[in-house]
């Protein structure tokens, strides 16, 4: 790599560390090495400086200086789809254009892989690429847990539009959720900033009470649907920001932890009985504008999940009653 090149940081790789976004691209380029780069301002993010420790985000763009022929990037190694997994993938698609599709993730399905996850979506892109070009590319992510709308760019040229909506929150987001408690008030905005944390069993996201320079903004509005009794409610969230886990870590503050949500709701999120014990948050909506301009919209809903549809048949709730949640909501 005898060049100056530019690069645009996909969905899989938000929140990842400057420092091993490059040992997982450029894998012989030595710490050391890296930190004079840093240091002299020739690796920079968005065309600023950055350090070691910078927390990338979707859509940003990593200016890397020249590292010589011996330090070509990485070759991203994608094993082959089992028919078994491309029937499911391509069963979950619920819009496609020649730009772009749109699926209804299955809960329990991560969106990239890691140390222990070996099936992911991520793996499964090869089996959505169709009559395309080139393979889709994910532009935004969805917690292993969470169920429901996430976009995918079937070009290079797509999705850096649509990562620039996800970046300048142009993309309306609306989440279904079943909470313990109901908040007060029944409309509101959550403004708590979040900060990541490493625990005993995996990182997880705190509110940040005080400033720290890690910390990050996070805004999410939500509007109270319907109340059970004094035990239940459910819960629309518009979530303004992208941060991992935002919406769960944000439920939980407000003292509203979202049912089958043990990482942030502890005990209290379990209400047993006949409601399934899985986590009940799904990305239920999306608005986003093409990205092949035009002034067109696309908007398309998920249904629900299977365990989540139990629910909302054991506590007699109607999916019609969510109409106008967020009416008259200034963005």
């Amino acid at each position: 790599m005898n060049a100056v090149a530019a690069y645009s940081i996909t969905a899989d790789e938000d929140g990842i560390r400057l420092d091993r976004w490059f040992k997982r691209r450029f894998p012989m380029l030595t710490h050391g090495r890296l930190e004079k780069l840093l240091r002299t301002g020739q690796v920079r993010v968005d065309g600023a400086r950055a350090k070691a420790n910078t927390r990338l985000e979707s859509g940003q763009t990593v200016r890397v200086p020249p590292l010589g022929d011996s330090m070509e990037p990485a070759p991203k190694l994608v094993k082959p789809v089992s028919d078994e997994d491309a029937e499911m993938i391509r069963a979950c698609v619920i819009y496609k254009d020649k730009s772009v599709l749109i699926l209804n993730k299955p809960a329990g399905l991560a969106v990239q892989g890691g140390t222990s996850t070996h099936r992911h979506l991520d793996g499964m892109l090869d089996a959505l690429q169709f009559e395309a070009e080139e393979r889709p590319k994910l532009v935004h992510r969805l917690d292993r847990d969470t169920s429901g709308v996430i976009v995918l760019a079937r070009s290079t040229r797509a999705a850096a539009a649509l990562a620039r909506q996800f970046q300048h929150k142009d993309a309306i987001k609306i989440y279904w959720a079943l909470c313990v408690s109901t908040p007060l008030p029944h409309r509101g905005t959550i403004n708590l900033a979040l900060i990541k944390k490493e625990g005993p069993r995996a990182e997880r996201v705190m509110p940040a009470f005080e400033k720290d320079e890690d910390a990050k903004n996070a805004v999410t509005h939500y509007s109270v649907i319907t109340s059970i009794s004094t035990k239940f409610s459910w819960v629309a969230f518009m979530p303004m920001t992208g941060r991992t886990h935002q919406i769960r870590a944000h439920a939980a503050a407000i003292e509203c932890p979202i049912v089958g949500d043990g990482k942030y709701g502890s005990f209290d999120s379990h209400p047993g009985g006949e409601i399934p014990k899985q986590l009940h948050l799904h990305a239920r909506s999306i608005s986003i504008a093409h990205p092949d301009g035009g002034g067109k919209r696309i908007n398309v809903e998920a249904p629900l999940p299977p365990h989540m549809a139990t629910s909302w048949k054991l506590l007699g709730l109607e999916e019609r009653d969510a109409k106008g949640a967020f009416d008259g909501l200034e963005l």
